[in-house]
């Protein structure tokens, strides 16, 4: 797909990423080799039929092809932008083996924004059950849910704690990669299948506990938003935020827009953002389009970063500085941030990940000149819901332990994604969603 300029893009937050033309798409699903055994299904975790909508986009019959796709993800225009398709489908995809593989997500992507433009049609519904569900959450696990659930004939009702749905879809991942408006169109059409979408409610306290256990089953998918700090000296300095918060106030509360929009978000002159993975790239984009000169830290080398290559690449392009093999140990400052300590990293033996263990390099310190301070370097699950539940069963590192159908400790309660799994992808989350709503959809239907 074509990039807008970095020169251009760095000075606003509309899509980077323009997607494939009509013909662009029926050429590129024409080189498809249509395998006997499809590997790509296999490295699908929702399990999409990936042949058959190549197929009909190869027939130009882009219609079809979304019917197809949304057989088992209703959010295609999402997956098709945030997936991580080259660990993924594409991954395993044969034609990768001598050349590009397929861009299979980059078809997906199509196939959704042609037909949100055309008119969306949606899947049949089932005749009511007289089930009520609750769904706690409406990021991509809480909502692929909700979506399997209203199509089985379920009554579905989602809580969502902020006032606007979405999820980390809405409130993370910045709109130059996610635009709100693909999030709110695919996020309309499961409530036109009949999910209802309660926002402002904070289940446990806008809505007790027991009123959520009195539902027929209840799904919990809440997320991983609880962010994880170093525990450097100076963290508690005004002007040190943890990924999380900075790219919710971005999203949520406008502050791209100052001072049209009075949003505390301190517009900086040189930023400082710790980790490698796809939040710290999103975080730094975003100071970058704010303004600021951008430094990105990471204690390992470029190649070990776990973020994709293309968000490595966008950040290169728009002038992100990487400072590889390097880790902060203190913050400077008095009133607000005014440095950064660091330490140089020599790379060592291989830990558990399989990646080289960093360890510190006597005499490297330095300092680094910034006034803002982003920490990007992982989530958990937040334990205020899930502490509220009496019986519900938690693993060492906060998350709800589930079966392999997502049962909980609790026999109607299920969960999925982050708050189950730990922080993983958006489409790892629906996946595990998927299974779950299969699971509450068995229950309901054999008792």
């Amino acid at each position: 797909m074509s990039d807008r300029p970095a020169a251009t893009r760095v000075h606003d937050f509309a899509e980077v990423d323009q997607g494939l033309t009509a013909e662009e798409a029926i050429a590129e699903a024409a080189r498809c080799l249509q395998c006997k055994k499809p590997l790509c299904v296999g490295g699908c975790p929702v399990c999409i039929d990936i042949p058959a909508f190549i197929a009909e986009v190869a027939e130009g019959n882009f219609a079809e092809a979304a019917r197809l796709v949304k057989e088992q993800n209703m959010l295609p225009a999402i997956c098709g932008r945030v997936c991580p398709q080259e660990t993924q489908c594409e991954g395993v995809c044969i034609l990768g083996k001598k050349e590009t593989p397929i861009r299979i997500g980059a078809l997906e992507r199509f196939v959704a924004d042609w037909e949100r433009e055309s008119g969306a049609t949606l899947p049949e519904v089932a005749a009511p059950t007289g089930r009520r569900v609750a769904v706690v959450g409406s990021g991509p696990a809480g909502i692929t849910a909700a979506a399997d659930l209203a199509r089985a004939g379920h009554a579905v009702t989602v809580y969502e704690s902020l006032h606007e749905a979405g999820g980390v879809l809405t409130y993370g991942i910045p709109s130059f990669r996610m635009p709100k408006d693909v999030v709110k169109a695919e996020i309309e059409q499961v409530v036109r299948m009949g999910a209802e979408i309660k926002k402002n409610y904070l289940v446990g306290r806008s809505l007790p506990a027991e009123e959520l256990l009195a539902y027929d089953a209840v799904f919990l998918a809440t997320g991983a938003g609880l962010p994880s700090f170093m525990g450097i000296p100076g963290e508690n300095l005004p002007g040190v935020y943890s990924a999380n918060e900075f790219l919710t106030r971005v999203n949520l509360m406008h502050a791209e827009k100052f001072p049209a929009f009075d949003t505390p978000v301190k517009h900086a002159a040189r930023v400082a953002v710790i980790g490698g993975g796809n939040v710290a790239m999103d975080a730094a984009r975003v100071a970058r389009r704010l303004g600021a000169k951008v430094f990105l830290i990471y204690r390992r080398r470029e190649e070990d970063m776990p973020a994709r290559l293309a968000e490595v690449h966008h950040a290169k392009e728009e002038g992100i500085e990487f400072l590889t093999c390097t880790n902060p140990v203190g913050i400077i400052g008095d009133a607000a941030v005014t440095g950064l300590e660091c330490v140089k990293m020599s790379m060592c033996s291989l830990d558990a990940s399989g990646r080289p263990s960093p360890e510190p390099e006597t005499g490297s310190e330095f300092t680094l000149d910034v006034d803002m301070v982003i920490q990007a370097i992982g989530t958990s699950p937040n334990p205020l819901l899930v502490s509220l539940i009496p019986g519900l069963e938690r693993g060492r590192k906060g998350n709800v332990v589930v079966d392999e159908d997502g049962r909980t400790s609790i026999p109607h309660v299920f969960a999925g994604g982050d708050i189950a799994t730990g922080a993983a992808t958006v489409i790892e989350a629906m996946g595990s969603a998927k299974k779950a709503a299969a699971g509450i959809n068995r229950m309901l239907r054999e008792a």
